[in-house]
C-alpha cells in the first residue's frame, strides 16, 4: 500500500504542491492546488505534508515573535533570516490592513505592525488556521516548515551562495536543486517543470517542504524550538527542520 507524503508552498493565490510515494520514490506528482484541503483530500491522501505557512497563532505576541520564529532566526544566524514575525491571532483575522496593524500593536509587546508583504500572505495563514481548527484530525498530517531553514540545514548549516530571485536567480535555483539531490529526491522530480502558474522557486520550495515531510514521517525531523508551545486552540507553534545530511 502506498504511503504518500507532500510538500506545499504558497504561490499567487494558490499552492504549489509536490507529492511522492515514500515506499516507491519513482512515483511522484506535482500540481497547483486551489486549497490545502484539495491536496489532503486528494487521491493520494498524504499521511504527512510539510507546508510553508505559520501554524499556531498566539493571542498575544511577546518579545519579537512566536517562539518558533525566534528559534528559526537563531538557527539561521543574525542578519541572514527572512523569517517574518507572525502577528497575533486578532491581527491575522482582521478584515483590513489598517485594522491588522492596529490590532497587532495592541496585542504585541513590544508593539509591532505587520508589513504590507506580511498582510498579503495572511490569507494563506487564515486558510490553514481555519482548516486545522475545523478539522482537528488533520493536525497529525499537516506541519509547518520553512524552506530557508530546510535549505540551510541541507547545506551543512551554511548560508547558500546565491538567492532564488534577482540577478543570481539561475545560480540560486541550481544550488537548491543540488541540495535537493543530496537530500535524496529523485532527479526526475528535481528537474521537473513547475506546474502552470507556479514559479520555479515556489516549485523548489515545495520540494524542500517535501524533504521535511519525509523526515517527519521517518521520525528524524527536528523541531524549532525543542520545547513546543501550543496556542489557545491547541495548535503547535513549531517549525520543523530536516535531518542533518549523512556524511
Amino acid at each position: 500500500m502506498a504511503r504518500w507524503i507532500a510538500g506545499l508552498d504558497g504561490c499567487r493565490g494558490a499552492w504549489a504542491g509536490v507529492l511522492i510515494d515514500l515506499d516507491d520514490p519513482a512515483r511522484w506528482r506535482c500540481a497547483r492546488f486551489a486549497r490545502v484541503a484539495d491536496l489532503l483530500d486528494g487521491p493520494e491522501a498524504p499521511v504527512i505534508a510539510g507546508i510553508d505557512v505559520p501554524i499556531g497563532l498566539p493571542d498575544r505576541v511577546l518579545g519579537g515573535g512566536r517562539s518558533a520564529d525566534r528559534a528559526a532566526r537563531a538557527f539561521l544566524g543574525p542578519g541572514r533570516s527572512s523569517v517574518f514575525p507572525v502577528p497575533p491571532r486578532p491581527a491575522v483575522q482582521a478584515a483590513s490592513y489598517d485594522e491588522a496593524k492596529a490590532l497587532s500593536r495592541t496585542h504585541s509587546e513590544p508593539p509591532f505592525a505587520p508589513s504590507i508583504q506580511c498582510w498579503n500572505i495572511l490569507r494563506y495563514v487564515r486558510e490553514v488556521d481555519g482548516l486545522l481548527r475545523e478539522r482537528p484530525s488533520l493536525r497529525a498530517r499537516l506541519h509547518e516548515v520553512h524552506p530557508e531553514v530546510a535549505f540551510f540545514r541541507l547545506n551543512g548549516e551554511r548560508p547558500l551562495a546565491a538567492g532564488k530571485k534577482g540577478p543570481a536567480r539561475a545560480a540560486g535555483l541550481a544550488e537548491r536543486r543540488s541540495l535537493l539531490a543530496i537530500a535524496g529526491l529523485p532527479e526526475a522530480l528535481i528537474l521537473s517543470e513547475p506546474p502552470p502558474k507556479v514559479a520555479a522557486d515556489d516549485h523548489l520550495d515545495a520540494m524542500a517542504a517535501l524533504v521535511v515531510a519525509r523526515d517527519l514521517a521517518l521520525g528524524r525531523a527536528e523541531p524549532l524550538p525543542k520545547a513546543i508551545e501550543r496556542d489557545s486552540y491547541g495548535l503547535p507553534i513549531v517549525i520543523w527542520a530536516p535531518a542533518r545530511p549523512r556524511a
